[in-house]
């Protein structure tokens, strides 16, 4: 198999320094909905001006870099060894060239690893073994202070009122959302996850943020309920950076999982407005980026 080594530094790179095309006409919508004037509608203009000065000058859209997570779909007969290997060394070389601000923090002794290296999940990689030849590497990006807002919900919730139903689905993540006020850098993304175990439900709720805001959600159910979720989120009133205004969250994106009869599972990832995500595929010598 090739040395990726390369391109995969490019993805780190496009992936830190440019938002996706979906995700900047999101945030473009979203400012002319705000009043003139406003508190939201200066937000969004400031983050904008930010996302176009990133792109120009190649450098971070956000001094919180965040953590890289990466899916990994590749052939059969690839090594899951040799591709660890080049990713980090792509992390490395992504963090010396300050694509990454060194973030990697050792929990017992709070030493910095200073290259974005450490444990068996920093960076964090998934792999999945697909059908074809096509290698693909989706990667994001996640801040600290979006994932301080994520959360977790065990139905049935009293206080809640919140059953083990997708009305009980609903109240949970409306409390959710409710719950941030604005924190973790708002207009937010919410990745939620139904069923599963505790954690399958938070990787899955991170694997649903890769679908684009314009993707509808295959199930007719599930789709219904994203955008419901949107509107009445959005109808809270905290707005951009909880400066109040019409747009709380850029969307919700929701998939479900088989559970145990015993455990019912609401589960909630949050993402800021830096919605850093790309894909990487590989097929044969062709290298193309989304």
């Amino acid at each position: 198999m090739q040395d990726l080594t390369e391109g995969i530094l490019e993805l780190l790179r496009l992936t830190s320094t440019d938002l996706p095309p979906d995700v900047e006409a999101a945030l473009h919508e979203a400012m002319q909905q705000e009043e003139p004037g406003s508190a939201a509608r200066g937000a969004l203009e400031t983050i904008l001006e930010n996302v176009e000065l990133s792109r120009k000058n190649s450098t971070p859209i956000c001094q919180d870099t965040g953590t890289p997570i990466f899916y990994v779909y590749h052939p059969a007969g690839w090594s899951t060894q040799a591709l660890r290997r080049q990713i980090e060394a792509a992390v490395v070389q992504a963090t010396q060239k300050s694509y990454l601000r060194p973030n990697s923090v050792d929990s017992l002794n709070g030493k910095n690893s200073g290259n974005n290296l450490g444990g068996h999940y920093f960076p964090t990689v998934h792999f999945q073994e697909v059908d074809g030849e096509t290698l693909t590497i989706e990667l994001m990006l996640k801040g600290g202070g979006s994932e301080n807002c994520g959360a977790q919900y065990s139905l049935p919730h009293t206080a809640l009122g919140a059953g083990r139903d997708l009305a009980g689905v609903r109240k949970a993540v409306l409390d959710g959302a409710y719950q941030a006020q604005g924190q973790g850098c708002a207009p937010g993304i919410l990745g939620v996850a139904i069923g599963g175990d505790r954690g399958s439900a938070f990787f899955t709720s991170k694997e649903v943020l890769f679908r684009k805001l314009d993707e509808p959600n295959p199930d007719p159910q599930l789709n219904e309920l994203e955008a419901r979720l949107t509107s009445e989120i959005n109808q809270l009133g905290i707005g951009p950076m909880g400066f109040g205004g019409k747009t709380t969250v850029l969307g919700v994106k929701i998939d479900s999982l088989h559970r145990l009869p015993a455990c019912y599972f609401v589960t909630m990832s949050y993402m800021c407005w830096a919605y850093r995500r790309r894909k990487m595929t590989v097929a044969g010598d062709q290298v193309k980026y989304e």
